[in-house]
């Protein structure tokens, strides 16, 4: 099977996914709480941010939450639908092969991985280890949260491919520390943390 294209994030997707509040998979109070989180943590860990990427950055809900907790940190938005980009303006782009003039402190890619083939989503795991020297946040539904029923069907994108949770941790290993909530701190950063507070040597 094909990774999802630009075209199917037209606007009927959006439509679809996240303006439509019967239909709609983007909770913005769930955002705000994850985005303190993220931000907050990496205070906690005292990871410098003054270059954010948002990779696949949807119809930019990190934007904000990005500029209240690091408001000296620029904040660049790509994505690979012509809708969003002319929409609101984001830089066109893929995770698959982005490429930026120097790394970022944080990047965040939240939703896009599983619409990747294994080929793409290898091209892609290696490319978030170029475009981070911080933190990455990264969420991606897994084959296991099918498994384990925790994913609504009804809701979800019948789309996505169904990766195991162990294929993004292998892709990611070799430019990351897990460090738990979906944040993985760069290999390249050296911000010192404790044996316990990293899942990963």
């Amino acid at each position: 099977m094909q990774s999802a294209d630009a075209a199917t994030f037209g606007e009927s997707y959006y439509q679809r996914y996240y303006f439509d509040k019967k239909t709609s998979v983007a909770d913005p109070q769930h955002i705000e709480r994850l985005g303190d989180f993220v931000c907050n943590y990496l205070k906690y860990l005292r990871v410098p941010v003054e270059r954010v990427l948002d990779v696949g950055c949807g119809i930019g809900l990190w934007r904000d939450i990005v500029a209240r907790h690091f408001p000296q940190a620029s904040f660049q938005g790509v994505e690979i639908s012509q809708y969003l980009c002319e929409r609101y303006g984001w830089e066109r782009g893929s995770v698959v092969d982005y490429q930026a003039k120097a790394p970022f402190d944080l990047v965040i890619c939240q939703g896009v991985l599983a619409y990747l083939n294994p080929q793409d989503l290898k091209r892609a795991l290696r490319n978030l280890g170029t475009l981070c020297r911080g933190a990455l946040y990264m969420e991606v539904v897994t084959r296991e949260d099918y498994e384990r029923d925790i994913v609504d069907e009804d809701l979800t994108d019948p789309q996505l491919f169904r990766h195991r949770a162990d294929t993004y941790r292998h892709g990611l290993a070799r430019h990351f520390k897990e460090m738990g909530g979906g944040v993985w701190l760069s290999r390249q950063s050296d911000v010192p943390v404790f044996a316990l507070e990293s899942a990963t040597d």
